[in-house]
């Protein structure tokens, strides 16, 4: 897989060698507007497939932008960089 495909790009990329429920940041704007407002943003998918111009979701709904995203537990340090930064 080409190293420079971000954003929807790599989405499609990854769905058209056969990976399987992406979760992903969506949007209909962008894939910057997607990524913009994680924080508290329910607009979040696992993206099963890439059809006609659109991502849709295991839950059947279409949208223009899908980024890939990774969602993982913190760690104790990262917990105490957050209690610090507020």
């Amino acid at each position: 897989m080409d190293d420079t495909l971000t954003g929807s790009y790599l989405t499609r990329a990854m769905l058209e060698r056969d990976y399987q429920n992406i979760w992903c940041a969506v949007d209909d704007e962008s894939d910057q507007q997607a990524t913009s407002y994680l924080k508290g943003n329910d607009f979040t998918a696992y993206i099963v497939k890439f059809q006609n111009g659109y991502f849709y979701c295991d839950g059947g709904m279409e949208w223009l932008y899908a980024v890939p995203i990774k969602i993982r537990a913190i760690t104790y340090t990262e917990a105490l960089f957050i209690t610090t930064a507020c």
